[in-house]
């Protein structure tokens, strides 16, 4: 006669069953690799904005004469920018730091325009200044006064429109960048992308 299997051990068996079914499984793909799950703003939306932004404001006729005479003005140096708001006025949550933040490395990596912190960084920045007036030596204590002012502040706007008619949607963004001159309020560069359109189509309710 076969013995019936333990109460308990069936329940672990079960319960292992019902783990292994129900674990969180992670899968790595390309960084470029195009994911759209919800048809909400994402990663590769941030990479099409910022590549065509980038490259539209590095090849501006514009910011190229106003470089070259600032140059000559100022014994070769470049002019500064401030990164300002880069405002989200979509219905969804979207990090716009993201978009301002590669805008940012790009430029400055161009060699094209210098970039000063603003923010939060710079209040950390001048935190930092103001105590080592106290508690560093004299020779090495960074001067107060000293910092370089910006030339221009860097700011934009991310919005979209939205058509939607019973479980089909479309979503088009449009995201500006602006380069502004602080001390005139003159644009010397604004950059657009209205690339991005998606059609997103829900399952039916069923009734």
């Amino acid at each position: 006669m076969k013995k019936k299997a333990p109460v308990a051990l069936i329940c672990v068996v079960f319960s292992l069953a019902v783990l292994a079914c129900s674990s969180t499984r992670v899968k790595r793909v390309d960084a470029d690799t195009v994911t759209d799950l919800s048809g909400n703003w994402n990663d590769t939306d941030v990479r099409l904005v910022c590549d065509s932004l980038i490259k539209d404001a590095l090849n501006s006729p514009r910011i190229d004469t106003y470089i070259r005479d600032y140059s000559l003005r100022n014994r070769g140096a470049r002019p500064a920018v401030i990164v300002g708001r880069f405002r989200n006025v979509t219905s969804e949550h979207i990090d716009t730091t993201i978009v301002s933040g590669i805008m940012r490395t790009s430029i400055l990596n161009s060699g094209k325009l210098d970039f000063v912190e603003g923010g939060e960084a710079r209040e950390d920045i001048r935190a930092e200044r103001q105590d080592q007036q106290v508690n560093a030596s004299e020779t090495t204590a960074s001067a107060l006064a000293n910092e370089t002012g910006a030339d221009f502040m860097l700011t934009g706007t991310v919005n979209s429109i939205i058509d939607s008619e019973r479980n089909r949607m479309t979503r088009t963004y449009y995201v500006t960048a602006t380069i502004t001159d602080i001390e005139t309020n003159r644009i010397l560069w604004e950059g657009e992308n209205n690339s991005i359109k998606k059609i997103i189509q829900r399952p039916r309710t069923k009734i």
